[in-house]
Order: structure tokens, then C-alpha cells, then sequence
């Protein structure tokens, strides 16, 4: 029983230290990085266990706001080579291990 206590614990100490986003790679500017980064935590606590709900409101959120034609994946351990418009991509870490990557391309 002590075990278990003791998982929950330390599962619950690192979602802590990794509740924070770390960014992979970013071309935005300053300004659409910092709104874009706070639109995708919002979004990824808001839908934390329906990833494709927060990827829906992410992009409908980056088409009212930056124009049409973002896109958005959510999720753990995926690959992917994208074709983008510069300056319109953001690539970012969450919640430890939830990877998610914003990009926009006409």
C-alpha cells in the first residue's frame, strides 16, 4: 500500500515540475509566440484527456486571430516534416511528455 502512495506522490510531483511549456523550436515573432503558447496550455488543461478538442479550439482560435490555414497536432511521440510559411510555426513541449506543434501554410 506505502508503494502506491508513493507513485501517486511522485506522479503528481512530476506533472508539477514539467506543468510548464517549453518550446522545441519557434520562428513567430515574439508577440504571436507568447499568445500562441498561452492559447495551447489553455487549451491543453481545458481538453486534458480529448486532444483533438484542444487541437480544434487551438486552430479556430489561430484562424480568427493570425488568418486561415493553421494546423495543429496533440499528442505523445509522433514524427512529422511539414512544409510551412515563415515565421508561422511553433513546436513546444507540455505537461512533461504532450508534444504540440502549430504551424501555418496556404
Amino acid at each position: 500500500m506505502a508503494e502506491t502512495a508513493d507513485s501517486k506522490k511522485d506522479e503528481a510531483d512530476y506533472k508539477r515540475l514539467h506543468s510548464f511549456p517549453l518550446i522545441r523550436h519557434t520562428d513567430m515573432s515574439e508577440e504571436m509566440r507568447v499568445e500562441t503558447m498561452e492559447l495551447c496550455v489553455t487549451a491543453c488543461e481545458k481538453f486534458a484527456t480529448n486532444n483533438e478538442s484542444a487541437a480544434k479550439m487551438i486552430k479556430e482560435s489561430m484562424d480568427k486571430k493570425f488568418g486561415s490555414s493553421w494546423h495543429v497536432v496533440i499528442g505523445e511521440g509522433f514524427g512529422f516534416e511539414i512544409t510551412h510559411e515563415v515565421k508561422n510555426l511553433l513546436y513546444m513541449f507540455f505537461g512533461g511528455s504532450l508534444a504540440v506543434c502549430v504551424w501555418k501554410c496556404s
